[in-house]
């Protein structure tokens, strides 16, 4: 380890260290607007200029200088300080006064920079150049007058996201950063270069002219549209979600999101169930409390009750609605919606059991039967760098896509993984580290998951220290109702077959309705998508913005999350809608607020009391593994419109007509 001295103060930094992280372990702060600790070092800004001797007699670029023994640096010398102004300076040269009016306001790393390390006045006389705006898509706004060329945005679309649709043409003065033919950015991960923006070259569209970020309420929370559990900030003002932000988390999302997580947010003022409705003479009609619940006592269902929990519930809805299933004496709980019935005897063969960080350190990887562009994008993002960083081998079964990284497709045939071709089969064996990947499309095949066990067997994918077998889920609610015990031998079909006189849908939109004919339906949810226009009742509830609460990602990772706004209307949070159910119903659930009912909840599933990674172990259930030959279906049709939230939301139809469906948008220009 090197042994440098960073003004006056010495320490040793790990090997193939720069000066700019060498300078951050000596608590110095060095500006920057091109460098970014997950991207490769471009050194284009100048602005981390530093004094290192031995050396030349002038400032050098910390970011792209490496450590060596012996350096002495000074963060803070004269030079220095005269460098970093001129710097700052020449960037400004060209940068419009649009502070007022530019949404990067108050939270710019130019505005930030230029007080602090800015001369506060400029030499430059000339008329400042202009550029054109660029159409990047539905999600980033672009004035490109105010770009400082960092080349941020244009390493993420390569590096991370893996789409080149965003580069530079031009040189000197004249060099613009643009999109491929000024096309639409076709990437589910394109909202992140606003983050990475340091100016206000790149804002969001959705969100442009809505506020300023200090009128905004910040709350933490847990993302509830995949399955990986992107840990996020919801800024809100007053009663309403204006955006969401990804939080730092190295061992789930990084620090990106992905479009849908990040501008669903307008949905969640859209087509909301803000009081109970009941069906009179087959139209659903306003009621109060009392009436939806006089309304559901008149059906005397006695114990044949159900719950079908959807993607979007978490774990105290899901505990609230099953305690009063079971007092009631019923026992039909099942989350899986759309009709999926793999076993599910065995927790630990239906979780993402590598873990999404240690995907990245996978050598050889098989993907069956999902598309993790749509399913889990940043999941995706960590095989990307398997991948395309570290080498690693991608073979894959299913419907041929884009995943961004280089993969070998080995057809489409669910039997291919009881009889891999035998090139595959000996790289899997010769792997140190195999990752076998399942997305729950491939589990509705019969016979495939326990194929994937065997062949996890066979490859020596389970053993010390690594545990390379894995599902991928789709849906937030997953892996916390199966830990919660809604999962049923047949799935959903179980349901169907024991035709209940009442069955509650937690927000279940996706739901084969007209196979239940004869049952009373009360829809507990907060949009008015299909499920309500199916329901006999409609419960209005909270969206997962508005209450506190627990779920569980496809890793079993369990993680909480705030409350940040209040409900619309007459909506309830959920386990208070079956609480004073139950009351109605004349039996008791054993808890009467929300702090009781979580308790209730952990007792119960001691699990889902203790953040971070559920040790599920490592049990292998008794399946059968000849796969039927027939194609995998794909569980998810269009990426931008998964569930209520999204299809209410005039962002995420907007990128469903144009990213998906190729629809073209003039803009106001043309």
């Amino acid at each position: 380890m090197p042994k440098v001295t960073v003004d006056g103060v010495e320490l040793d930094v790990p090997q193939g260290a720069t000066v700019l992280q060498a300078c951050e372990m000596a608590g110095k702060e060095i500006p920057r607007f091109c460098y970014h600790e997950r991207l490769s070092i471009a050194g284009n800004c100048r602005m981390c200029l530093v004094e290192v001797a031995p050396g030349p007699p002038k400032p050098q670029a910390s970011c792209a200088l490496p450590t060596a023994e012996g350096q002495v640096i000074k963060t803070d010398s004269p030079m220095v300080k005269k460098a970093r102004e001129g710097v700052m300076e020449f960037l400004l040269i060209n940068h419009p006064l649009d502070c007022p009016i530019c949404d990067q306001g108050g939270e710019c790393d130019l505005q930030d920079q230029s007080v602090a390390y800015g001369r506060g006045a400029t030499r430059y006389d000339e008329n400042k150049r202009a550029v054109t705006e660029k159409y990047m898509g539905p999600i980033v706004k672009t004035v490109m007058t105010r770009c400082i060329q960092c080349t941020r945005c244009v390493r993420f679309a390569e590096e991370v996201a893996g789409v080149e649709d965003i580069g530079a043409i031009g040189r000197g003065e004249n060099m613009q950063i643009t999109s491929y033919l000024e096309h639409a950015v076709a990437s589910e991960l394109s909202g992140n270069i606003v983050d990475l923006c340091p100016v206000g070259a790149l804002t969001s569209k959705p969100y442009a002219f809505e506020a300023r970020p200090w009128e905004l309420t910040k709350t933490l929370g847990i993302d509830m549209m995949d399955a990986v559990g992107t840990n996020v900030r919801i800024d809100a003002r007053g009663r309403q979600v204006l955006r969401v932000l990804p939080r730092i988390n190295d061992d789930v999302n990084e620090e990106w999101a992905s479009d849908k997580t990040r501008h669903h947010v307008d949905g969640l003022v859209r087509r909301r169930l803000d009081q109970p409705y009941v069906r009179v003479n087959g139209t659903l009609q306003p009621a109060s409390w009392a009436e939806a619940f006089a309304a559901i006592k008149a059906v005397n269902a006695g114990s044949s009750v159900a719950a079908i929990a959807g993607d979007l519930a978490d774990c105290e809805t899901m505990f609230a609605a099953k305690s009063l299933v079971n007092a009631l004496g019923g026992n039909l709980l099942e989350g899986r919606q759309t009709g999926l019935d793999y076993d599910v005897t065995s927790l630990s063969a239906v979780n993402f059991n590598t873990t999404i960080a240690e995907a990245e350190n996978a050598d050889v990887i098989l993907l069956v039967g999902t598309n993790l562009r749509w399913e889990a994008p940043l999941i995706n993002t960590r095989i990307r760098k398997a991948a395309w960083k570290k080498g690693a081998k991608v073979f894959a079964i299913g419907p041929e896509t884009d995943l961004t990284y280089k993969t070998e497709w080995l057809g489409d045939d669910a039997s291919l993984v009881a009889k891999l071709p035998a090139h595959v089969l000996d790289t899997l064996k010769g792997a140190e580290r195999p990752m076998l990947i399942f997305g729950g499309g491939a589990l509705s095949v019969p016979g495939v998951h326990g194929a994937g066990l065997a062949l996890a067997k066979s490859v020596n994918a389970v053993k010390e220290g690594w545990n390379g077998f894995n599902v991928v889920h789709f849906s937030a609610a997953r892996m916390g109702s199966l830990m919660l015990g809604y999962g049923l031998p047949g799935g959903i079909k179980d349901v169907i077959a024991a035709k209940p006189k009442l069955a509650f849908f937690l927000g279940a939109d996706e739901v084969d309705f007209a196979a239940l004919p004869d049952t009373f339906k009360v829809y507990v949810g907060h949009h008015g998508d299909k499920g309500a226009h199916a329901a006999d009742v409609i419960l209005p509830a909270a969206a997962w913005t508005e209450k506190d609460f627990t779920t569980v990602n496809t890793e079993g990772r369990v993680q909480r999350s705030e409350k940040a706004v209040f409900a619309p209307g007459d909506a309830r949070e959920d386990w208070s809608i079956f609480r004073a159910l139950a009351d109605t119903l004349g039996v008791s659930l054993g808890f009467d607020s929300f702090d009781q009912c979580r308790a209730a909840m952990i007792a119960a599933v001691p699990s889902l009391g203790v953040e971070g990674l559920a040790d599920y172990g490592w049990s292998v259930p008794k399946l059968a593994a000849k796969p039927e030959a027939r194609a995998i279906p794909s569980p998810i049709k269009d990426f931008y419109l998964t569930n209520a939230i999204c299809r209410a939301s005039p962002t995420m139809q907007r990128c469903s007509e144009e990213l998906i469906h190729g629809a073209d948008f003039a803009e106001a220009a043309e």
